[in-house]
């Protein structure tokens, strides 16, 4: 992905799916993470990068009394509006991109030889997979989505599944996946031994 030495592993995975908690254990055994998501969120926050040009794109009603992103507001735009949806990558992607490259150049100043890349969209995206050196996937089933992410979250059952419509399919996903980790009806600690047992 970039012009250091460094090996890039992505990591992804659908809503629910556990991914994120999977790239915490790795970074507990030492593994170097760069969340694309928690980029994604500075840039959108009070102050961040991205709101000035989402407020020229968007209209002022995509920017909350914060100051930050209206994400309940972005998200009902872009399920209902592909080209919405096309502009709000348009102008996030190039950003976080960057912010990664940046990223990545530091851990490699630092002596790292691989890092881990949380990418929610990964499959969705076209700009990763070339700049990937292997690609993580964690899986479960879609009704074990649907119940984590309610059982987490205010969103109903029937708005998990519309975001999961808008996210690669789970075929999509183990299409794309060098590993694949399955984390349906297994406890922690199994998570945490097979992500012990990665090897990259």
């Amino acid at each position: 992905m970039s012009s250091t030495s460094l090996r890039c592993i992505g990591l992804t995975g659908g809503i629910g799916s556990g991914k994120s908690t999977l790239g915490n254990m790795l970074q507990e055994c030492g593994l170097p993470l760069i969340d694309a998501d928690a980029i994604s969120r500075q840039l959108t926050s009070t102050g961040g990068a991205a709101i000035e040009p989402l407020q020229e794109i968007f209209g002022a009603d995509c920017i909350d009394a914060n100051g930050a992103l209206d994400r309940d507001h972005m998200r009902q735009l872009v399920f209902s509006n592909q080209d919405a949806k096309h502009r709000l990558q348009q102008l996030l992607h190039p950003l976080i991109l960057v912010q990664i490259e940046q990223n990545i150049q530091v851990l490699a100043n630092k002596g790292n030889s691989l890092v881990l890349i949380d990418i929610p969209l990964l499959v969705e995206s076209s700009h990763w997979r070339d700049r990937l050196d292997r690609v993580i996937v964690v899986d479960c089933e879609e009704n074990t989505q649907v119940d984590r992410v309610v059982s987490r979250s205010r969103l109903s059952p029937d708005a998990v599944r519309q975001i999961m419509a808008h996210q690669a399919s789970r075929h999509q996903r183990l299409a794309a996946a060098d590993i694949v980790i399955y984390n349906n009806d297994i406890s922690l600690d199994e998570l945490r031994e097979q992500a012990k047992q990665i090897s990259l």
